[in-house]
Formats: structure tokens, C-alpha cells, sequence
């Protein structure tokens, strides 16, 4: 289940960053490139701050 919502919430994030660059501001595509910098960086110490934060609000693994 945690993987599901992990899923649906950084695609949501990616896909809001990428409107947000194409309507309001070029500044937004910072935002997108920390969500790719912080899954590159989960991958390699098997730590996620939303992993984390959703656990915490009670999201089985």
C-alpha cells in the first residue's frame, strides 16, 4: 500500500511542477528536479522523507 501512494503522490508532484514551470513561473522546473535528486538519492540509501511522513501517518507497507 505504501508504494501505491508513494507512486501517486510523486507523480502528482512531477506533473503539478511541470504546469506550474508552463504557467507561472521556469523557476518551478527547480522543484522537479529535487523530487528526480530525491528519488536518485532513495534509491541509494534506502531512506525517503515522504516514506517516512507516510508511515508515520499510518500507511502499511
Amino acid at each position: 500500500m505504501l508504494n501505491k501512494y508513494f507512486r501517486v503522490i510523486v507523480g502528482v508532484m512531477v506533473l503539478l511542477s511541470l504546469v506550474l514551470t508552463l504557467y507561472v513561473n521556469q523557476n518551478w522546473m527547480w522543484f522537479t528536479v529535487f523530487i528526480g535528486v530525491n528519488l536518485i538519492q532513495s534509491a541509494f540509501t534506502k531512506w525517503c522523507l515522504l516514506e517516512t511522513i507516510l508511515i508515520k501517518l499510518g500507511v502499511k507497507r
